[in-house]
């Protein structure tokens, strides 16, 4: 009898939001806007299936919890109210059951409250993301598209996330754009407005946001395109995908994160592809039939490649090429083939990774704006990865040559409100004033050292080194770096503190590099520099507003 009453009670339950369960299966009458799923790292991955009114929808991997949930992931339902959603898992069955569907994703109480979660960085509201795809502005929203495995805080499942912004600082998350389909999961990839209609997507006086993006199956990487017709809320793929295959050409299985821009002077797309070794340039005229031109090599995924003036000056520019890593080279480009000239170089380092910068900047701006993948945790929460801080890239001449400066863009100034500022303090003097900001979640602090007896110095938080300058062998965190004046004792940081990472940009953004934040639970030294007998000859504290 308590048999019987138990599975009453669980189909009573479940009537509320299921039409029918039965072993391994389960199927939803949609009503409300998000499935709810229990996850549990415990368990191994199962294969979980989704088909919409009988007709095959979506095929992902998921821990399910059969019991106690760690955490919980969300799929937005809202474009199939009305219809029936059938899951098939073959995992442990038991997770079914706990499956739900609501108005509210589970914690939607505590989201972008949460103990852990960045408070002026991109992150996703659940799942793991990595890198940004698709930049794009267009009428006046920021696109930000990225790699995102709605399913679990690890890698898999890569599907298209989208957030949409004013002012590239506060995000609005949307449903994911584009979903694994037979070709594979979605990788890397870019993305363009087709305005004079090239591809034959527009309608009428709308012009299509195409997509281009890496079809990734466990045998081949291909490249295929989809269209937007509403500002990239939803998209169709192109039925003739893949439009570039390359595997025979390069016997290699690494070709991928197709980066796609106008070429004006020719009147062509321009369409750039880590392939093997390097970076592939292929050339088309609809977005659809591309033709292979060059090959260069030395990169290794999430190619980029865009012109900058130099030191400002519009009659002299340089083409820019860089891969994942943040190494580039400046060369010229011909709309087919690019010479590179100088480098390899290096503008960041640390957490970043595969940094892409936005298309469709209007003229009047003329802003080359970056986005990078940050490789941070944050403990305890059921998200994973981040985006750093959106940059400005510009081509200044130094001492050494023309280099790729790296700096917040100016969006950023608004977060930050001004605390405290002095002049030419000893490290004792600038630690006694730096006491009252120990318990500060997030900070901005901008600081001049000057070494004089010492041949080493920096910056701590508690015991964590934000900076930590050699003089003598000319590192920087352990790598060379040397100052515009090569007899200058002077170093100048930019130092942004959020609850889990920490970004820095050397000398007016010449050299940044970035960080998880991982302090010492054992160390009160709080802020704190370190030097024999330096001078902080300028100390500045702000705090950073949150963005949620």
């Amino acid at each position: 009898m308590k048999t019987l009453s138990r599975t009453v009670l669980t189909l009573f339950v479940l009537s509320f939001s299921c039409l029918a369960a039965i072993a391994g299966e389960v199927s939803f009458k949609i009503t409300k806007q998000y499935l709810n799923f229990p996850i549990s790292h415990k368990e191994n991955r199962g294969r979980m299936t989704f088909e919409v009114n009988g007709k095959p929808d979506l095929s992902v991997v998921i821990r399910l919890a059969p019991d106690e949930a760690e955490y919980w992931v969300f799929k937005d339902v809202s474009a199939f109210k009305g219809k029936t959603i059938k899951i098939t898992y073959d995992g442990n069955e038991k997770g079914l059951s706990k499956i739900y569907q609501s108005d509210e994703i589970e914690g939607q109480a505590e989201l972008y409250k949460e103990k852990n979660r960045p408070q002026f960085h991109f992150t996703t509201r659940r799942g793991w993301i990595n890198d940004p795809n698709g930049l794009i502005y267009y009428e006046g929203e920021y696109h930000l598209f990225y790699q995102h495995n709605p399913f679990e805080r690890d890698w898999e499942n890569m599907h298209w996330g989208h957030a949409v912004s004013k002012d590239l600082i506060h995000w609005t998350e949307l449903p994911d754009a584009l979903y694994p389909d037979h070709l594979g999961t979605m990788f890397s990839g870019s993305a363009v407005i087709d305005y004079d209609n090239t591809a034959g997507f527009n309608k009428g006086k709308t012009p299509a946001m195409v997509a281009a993006f890496t079809a990734a199956s466990s045998d081949r990487q291909v490249q295929g395109i989809a269209y937007s017709l509403d500002k990239g809320r939803t998209f169709t793929k192109y039925d003739k995908n893949p439009v570039i295959n390359s595997k025979e050409k390069w016997n290699s299985q690494d070709t991928r994160d197709p980066k796609v821009f106008w070429y004006a002077p020719s009147k062509h797309w321009v369409l750039v592809l880590n392939e093997r070794d390097g970076h592939s340039i292929y050339t088309s005229s609809n977005l659809k039939d591309w033709k292979y031109e060059s090959h260069v090599t030395g990169f290794w995924e999430c190619p980029e490649l865009f012109e900058l003036p130099v030191d400002g000056d519009k009659n002299h520019t340089k083409w820019v090429m860089y891969g994942a890593t943040g190494t580039y080279m400046l060369g010229s480009f011909d709309g087919k083939v690019f010479t590179p000239e100088a480098g390899k170089y290096c503008y960041t380092t640390g957490s970043i990774y595969a940094a892409q910068t936005f298309t469709n900047i209007p003229a009047s701006d003329g802003r080359r704006i970056q986005i990078g993948w940050g490789r941070i945790s944050h403990p305890g929460m059921p998200f994973n990865g981040m985006m750093m801080l959106p940059t400005e890239l510009t081509l200044r001449t130094t001492k050494d040559g023309i280099r790729l400066v790296n700096v917040p863009v100016k969006e950023v100034e608004s977060l930050c409100k001004p605390l405290r500022s002095w002049k030419s303090l000893s490290s004792d003097e600038a630690n006694r004033h730096l006491k009252e900001f120990y318990d500060a979640d997030c900070l901005r602090i901008k600081t001049t050292i000057k070494l004089s007896h010492a041949t080493d110095a920096g910056f701590n938080l508690f015991g964590q080194r934000m900076i930590g300058y050699d003089m003598n062998s000319n590192t920087l965190n352990g790598r060379f770096y040397s100052p515009q004046d090569p007899t200058s004792m002077e170093l100048s940081a930019d130092i942004y503190i959020d609850r889990t990472s920490i970004e820095v940009f050397i000398d007016g953004g010449l050299y940044s590099y970035s960080m998880e934040r991982r302090p010492d639970t054992n160390n009160r030294e709080g802020l704190h520099f370190w030097g024999n007998r330096i001078e902080v000859k300028d100390l500045q504290v702000f705090s950073v507003e949150s963005i949620w």
